[in-house]
């Protein structure tokens, strides 16, 4: 149990389809998700290869988290570990709306460069069932990441798609590096935790 009374633990790497489910459900609605996939179908098809890109070596690296049986879940990559970014292109391409193609690839280009260089946890994604929202359960899944990456003495990154999810993050000690949002993108927010000493 964590501090906020949730059961939080590390996902087996066969549990892809749980934590899969549940982040599905927490991104329907969220702005820059959708203005890649814009159309229900798009987005039915094309979230879980998204997801994946990240959501595969999460769990071989025992970085996913489920919270309270699937109610909530985390996607980190440990140091060292990184995503299938070759893997983002083809599916923004096949999946987005072609006048939108100019506006996210600057969206990436911009990513890159706030993506830090160093060793670090990056919190890919994070999301609770829409209807356990307002629970704790966000709190839970951070403080669960957050304290190993303490216990490595590393910075955490993430990039909030929810300016309303921002004061929570900055409550865990993370800082805002800027706004990526050109032209009609929804604001999407690159944020750094600095290491803090092994307790």
């Amino acid at each position: 149990m964590t501090a906020t009374g949730h059961e939080v633990r590390v996902a087996h790497a066969s549990e892809g389809d749980a934590v899969m489910a549940v982040l599905m459900l927490a991104f329907a609605t969220d702005p820059p998700m959708r203005y890649i996939f814009a159309e229900p179908g798009a987005y039915a098809a094309g979230f879980r290869r998204m997801a994946d890109v990240t959501g595969v070596p999460s769990l071989a690296a025992g970085g996913a988290y489920l919270a309270d049986g699937g109610a909530a879940a985390a996607l980190w990559l440990p140091p060292g570990v990184e995503g299938d970014t070759a893997a983002i292109g083809p599916l923004v391409q096949a999946f987005a709306r072609p006048e939108r193609l100019p506006v996210l690839r600057s969206v990436g280009a911009a990513l890159r460069r706030f993506h830090p260089e160093r060793p670090h946890w990056y919190l890919s994604m994070i999301g609770v069932d829409p209807t356990r929202q307002g629970q704790g359960l966000g709190s839970a899944l951070l403080e669960a990441g957050l304290a190993r990456c303490d216990g490595d003495g590393a910075i955490a990154y993430l990039e909030s798609s929810n300016p309303k999810n921002i004061p929570l993050y900055e409550r865990y000690g993370f800082e805002a590096l800027g706004v990526i949002e050109p032209e009609d993108f929804p604001p999407l927010t690159p944020m750094l935790r600095p290491a803090r000493a092994r307790s």
